[in-house]
């Protein structure tokens, strides 16, 4: 399962993130390395991007983006 698939206002721990260059170098600044919690606060009406809430901080994190991170599971 990949953190796209989150619904809204599930969460998740963060298992494999496939993202890479500066992208991956950002969300590792941001706290998101393996077993982070990360929780789905919000949808764009269009379905994309998503916010999330990780440590504290909510981003939003674009459909291609979280298809390369994998999730364990929701919690």
């Amino acid at each position: 399962m990949n953190l796209f698939e989150l619904q809204s206002g599930k969460q998740c721990l963060i298992d494999e993130i496939g993202v890479d260059g500066s992208m991956r170098r950002r969300l590792l600044d941001l706290g998101l390395t393996q077993n982070t919690k990360v929780e789905c606060v919000g949808i764009s009406p269009l379905g994309d991007p998503k916010a999330f809430l990780i440590r504290g901080a909510v981003i939003a994190l674009r459909k291609e983006d979280c298809e390369k991170i994998l999730i364990k599971g929701v919690i």
